[in-house]
């Protein structure tokens, strides 16, 4: 298999065939996108040596933000992570299998049903957590906090106006389950 070409291979190749073509932007793009990338392969690494999916550490991730009683509805949960109803009811079957999540009907409204963070899926979490936040300091032990905030701020800024530029694009194209 090939290695991937260098940022810098990418971006002279690109120049030959579209002149029009900014290096200095397209450097930035290329390495947040490859960053992403990589940064979602590691990821990806630790919750499976905690037993967890990408996917699922997703949903346990969603139900800790919306906060205690750490409890959503399928719907909810769906929209909050840009899937279809039918992707998310595969992935809480799959959570509830493992004792990740429970699935009960709402005693106020029995129509509606509760997905609820067990007490081995919080564990779970915060697992990945310790990980990650292991990971994510190693990845940025060269920046200072002058740098570390700086590129905090560039970076919540470029997302602001992609958010703004994309209301709708916080989900997913397709499902990845």
């Amino acid at each position: 298999m090939a290695a991937e070409p260098t940022i810098e291979e990418q971006i002279a190749a690109y120049q030959r065939e579209f002149q029009d073509l900014d290096p200095q932007v397209e450097q930035i793009v290329s390495a947040l996108g490859r960053l992403n990338r990589r940064m979602n392969v590691a990821y990806g690494r630790q919750t499976s040596e905690i037993g967890i999916s990408n996917a699922e550490w997703e949903v346990l991730k969603a139900l800790v933000l919306s906060g205690a009683p750490y409890r959503m509805g399928p719907g909810d949960l769906a929209k909050r992570l840009g899937l279809t109803p039918a992707a998310m009811t595969h992935r809480i079957d799959r959570m509830v299998q493992e004792g990740l999540v429970t699935r009960d009907r709402d005693e106020n409204n029995r129509v509606r049903v509760i997905v609820e963070l067990t007490a081995d899926g919080r564990e779970k979490w915060l697992h990945a957590m310790r990980l990650a936040t292991v990971f994510e300091e190693d990845l940025l032990q060269d920046l200072s906090p002058a740098e570390r905030n700086a590129l905090g701020e560039v970076l919540t800024r470029l997302l602001r106006r992609v958010e703004h530029a994309q209301p709708d694009a916080g989900g997913r194209l397709n499902d990845l389950d």
